[in-house]
C-alpha cells in the first residue's frame, strides 16, 4: 500500500494541489471498529477474491468445464494460505490493484467485461487481512500470457510494500496464492480448526470446489462437498421437501413447521423460508441468511422480508443483490425493495396453497402464528378474505374462529379493551350475547371487517347501554322495596360518579356487575384534573373540553342471595358499607387497575363489615 498514494508531492507553494496522506494502521483500525463486525471477515475476503479470480479465469477460457479450477486453504497454526487457480495478476496489475487502496480489479476490461459476475472488490477487501496479520504475501501468475512470469508482492502493516518478478517456475500454474503470518493476539481466528469452520461458514454454498488442509498427512477436506439443497435433484417431491427441511434445521437449529421454496429468476435468487414451529412476539424480526453468488453475506439480513413476515426465517442465495461497503449487509435500493415484495408474494402464495389444500397444516400454522397473519390481514385484502374466518379470537363462547362464532351469532359485538371483555364476558354469555374480545392487537379492526366476508353478519361495538338493555328488570314491588337501599348506595358511591340499579341476570352467583367504559373513566379523570386545577389556565382548558359522558353503573343482581339480603338492610351505615363492598368486589372482578380511592374503599368496607360481624356475635 503506497503512502502517500501519488508518486511524489511537490513543494508547498501557494495553490499547489496535494494528495491525501494515508495512515494505514489508522485505516485498518477504522475497518476493524466501524466497517467489519469481526476480524473473522479476513477469510471471507480472501475467499471472495479467489472466487472472483476463478470467475475471470472461466471468462478467459470459456471452453473449460466448470469445476476444473478450485480453491485450496491451508492453516497449521503458523500460517494461513489461500491458493486459487484464477486469472492471476501481472506485475502491472499488482502495482495497480494491490498498491492502491480502494481500487477494484473489476473496474478494468482487462480483468472482466461485466462487474455483475463478481462478488466484490479486491482493493479494500485485502486490507482486512491486516486485522490478523502484519504482513501479506501474494504470489501470482497471470493466465493471460502462456509464459508470464510469477510476481511476488509483500504488503506490510506500516504501509510499505515490495514487488519483484520471479521465474515462471516459482508458480508453475496460473493463479494466486495469498499467505498470512498471523499475529499472536489473533490466534483465535487463525487456528486450523477455526479457519476450517470459517471456511464452512462463509463458503458452504460456493459454486467452485474449496478444500482445506491443516498440515497433517492425508487429503484435504472438502469445504463445500455438495451444492445448495435447492440446486440438487431429488427422486420425489417428498424427498425434496425432507431435504430442504433437514437443511433448514441444520442452519437454524429448529425443525421447521414447513419449508417454502423461494425462486426469483430475475435476480437469480433461490432459497427457502422455514416456517417457525413456535410462536414469537409480535414485531420481533429475525435475521435471515443471505448469500451472494454462494458467499455468505449476512446472517442478520432483516431487510430481505417485510416486517409482518416474522413467522419465517430464510436462507437465500442471490446473484444481483448489492452488498454494502463492508459486504455484511444489503444495500437498500430499488432492487432490494422489489425482491422484498416478490418474496412477500411467495409467502402469501404459500398461505393460499395451505388454506386450499392442507387444512391440518393451516390449523397448526394459525394456532402458532395467528398474530402474524392478523397483522398481514389488516393490510392485505386477499389474506383477509382467505383467512379471516379461520383466525382464532377470544369470545364469550371460548376461543373460537370467527366462522364458528358467526354461525352461532348473527350479531357480533366487540369490546374495545381486554378489561371491558373480562367485565362482561360471563354476564353477556348468560344473556345469549355474542361478544368478541377486541382488546388485543388487530382484533377489533379485523372483527369489524367480518361483514366484508360474511355479509349476513353484523358487527357493532359493545357499550354498557347495550348490555344493560339485555338484563331483565325486576318487578315494580321489588324495585320499590329496594328504593331506600339504592338511594343510600348511590349516595355512598357518588364519589366514583357511579349510579346503582337493580336487575336480574345470570349467573346468579354474580352479586354485581360494574359497567364502566374507558371513555367514561377518561372523562372523570379529566373532570378531576379540572377541579384540582380550577382557576388556572390548564383548568380552564380542561373545563372547556368537558363532555357529557355516561356514568359508571353498578348493577346489583336480584337473583343473588347476598344482594336480596343487602337490599333489606335498614341500618344506614351498614347499608352504605355493604354497597361499598359490592362495588369493590365488582371493581376487582373487572380486572382493571384500581384507583387509590377504590383500594382504600375496599379495605375500609372489609374492616367495617368485619367489625359489624364481631359486634353482632358479641
Amino acid at each position: 500500500m503506497t503512502l502517500p498514494l501519488s508518486p511524489a508531492n511537490p513543494p508547498a507553494d501557494a495553490g499547489d494541489d496535494r494528495t491525501f496522506q494515508v495512515d494505514l494502521r489508522g485505516l485498518v483500525d477504522l475497518l476493524s471498529h466501524h466497517l467489519y463486525s469481526s476480524p473473522r471477515v479476513y477469510l471471507r475476503e480472501l475467499l471472495q477474491n479467489a472466487v472472483d479470480a476463478l470467475t475471470a479465469r472461466y471468462g478467459l477460457e470459456p471452453a473449460v468445464a466448470q469445476g476444473s479450477f478450485g480453491i485450496r486453504l491451508f492453516a497449521d497454526g503458523s500460517v494461513v494460505r489461500v491458493e486459487d487457480d484464477g486469472v492471476g495478476l501481472t506485475e502491472a496489475d499488482v502495482h495497480t490493484f494491490l498498491a492502491t487502496i480502494g481500487r477494484s480489479s473489476k473496474r478494468t476490461d482487462r480483468i472482466a467485461e461485466q462487474r455483475a459476475d463478481f462478488i466484490g472488490q479486491f482493493g479494500i477487501g485485502l486490507l482486512s487481512c491486516f486485522l490478523v496479520a502484519d504482513e501479506i504475501h501474494v504470489l501470482s501468475r497471470s493466465a493471460r500470457t502462456p509464459d508470464a512470469p510469477a510476481v511476488e508482492w509483500r504488503g506490510r502493516g506500516d504501509g510499505s510494500y515490495s514487488v519483484r518478478t520471479l521465474p515462471a517456475s516459482a508458480r508453475p500454474r496460473p493463479g494466486t496464492t495469498v499467505t498470512l503470518t498471523p499475529r499472536a493476539d489473533t490466534a483465535e481466528w487463525t487456528r486450523p480448526a477455526q479457519v476450517h469452520a470459517l471456511a464452512r461458514h462463509f463458503g458452504s454454498l460456493l459454486r467452485h470446489p474449496v478444500t482445506f488442509q491443516d498440515g497433517t498427512s492425508g487429503p484435504g477436506t472438502a469445504v463445500n462437498p455438495e451444492p445448495a439443497p435447492w440446486a440438487r435433484t431429488h427422486p420425489t417431491p417428498g424427498a425434496r421437501s425432507r431435504a430442504l427441511a433437514a437443511y433448514g434445521e441444520e442452519v437454524f437449529g429448529f425443525a421447521p413447521l414447513d419449508t417454502i421454496e423461494l425462486d426469483l429468476p430475475a435476480v437469480g435468487l433461490k432459497g427457502i423460508a422455514c416456517v417457525l414451529s413456535e410462536a414469537v412476539p409480535a414485531g420481533r424480526r429475525h435475521g435471515h441468511r443471505v448469500h451472494v453468488k454462494g458467499m455468505l453475506l449476512s446472517e442478520q439480513a432483516e431487510e430481505i422480508l417485510p416486517e409482518w413476515a416474522f413467522f419465517v426465517r430464510c436462507v437465500v442465495d442471490a446473484e444481483s443483490l448489492r452488498p454494502t461497503a463492508s459486504r455484511e449487509a444489503l444495500y437498500e435500493d430499488d432492487t432490494l425493495a422489489a425482491v422484498r415484495d416478490a418474496l412477500a408474494e411467495h409467502l402469501r402464495a404459500w398461505i393460499a396453497r395451505t388454506a386450499a389444500g392442507d387444512p391440518d397444516l393451516l390449523s397448526r400454522f394459525l394456532q402458532i402464528h395467528h398474530l402474524a397473519v392478523k397483522s398481514l390481514a389488516v393490510h392485505d385484502d386477499e389474506i383477509l378474505r382467505m383467512l379471516l374466518p379461520w383466525l382464532p379470537f377470544e369470545t364469550t363462547d371460548g376461543h373460537a374462529t370467527l366462522d364458528e362464532f358467526a354461525r352461532a351469532h348473527r350479531t357480533v359485538l366487540v369490546t374495545s379493551s381486554v378489561e371491558e371483555f373480562r367485565q362482561i364476558a360471563s354476564i353477556a354469555s348468560a344473556a345469549g350475547l355474542g361478544v368478541v374480545n377486541g382488546g388485543y392487537t388487530y382484533d377489533r379492526e379485523l372483527v369489524h371487517r367480518l361483514p366484508e366476508i360474511r355479509p349476513e353478519v353484523s358487527v357493532a361495538d359493545l357499550d354498557p347501554g347495550t348490555l344493560t338493555a339485555h338484563l331483565d328488570p325486576v318487578d315494580r314491588e321489588t324495585e320499590l322495596a329496594a328504593a331506600a337501599y339504592l338511594a343510600l348506595a348511590r349516595d355512598a358511591l357518588a364519589v366514583f360518579d357511579c349510579d346503582v340499579a337493580l336487575r336480574t341476570f345470570q349467573p346468579a352467583t354474580a352479586p354485581a356487575l360494574l359497567l364502566d367504559s374507558r371513555e367514561a373513566r377518561h372523562e372523570r379523570t379529566r373532570s378531576q384534573l379540572a377541579r384540582e386545577q380550577q382557576g388556572g389556565l390548564w383548568g380552564d382548558i380542561l373545563g372547556h373540553l368537558r363532555q357529557e359522558a355516561p356514568r359508571a353503573q353498578l348493577i346489583l343482581n336480584q337473583l343473588n342471595p347476598l344482594v336480596r339480603t343487602a337490599v333489606t338492610i335498614d341500618e344506614p351505615e351498614l347499608a352504605r358499607t355493604s354497597a361499598e363492598a359490592l362495588y369493590g368486589q365488582a371493581a376487582m372482578l373487572s380486572r382493571r387497575p384500581l384507583r387509590p380511592a377504590e383500594s382504600s374503599l375496599i379495605n375500609r368496607s372489609f374492616l367495617d363489615l368485619l367489625a359489624h360481624a364481631l359486634r353482632k356475635d358479641n
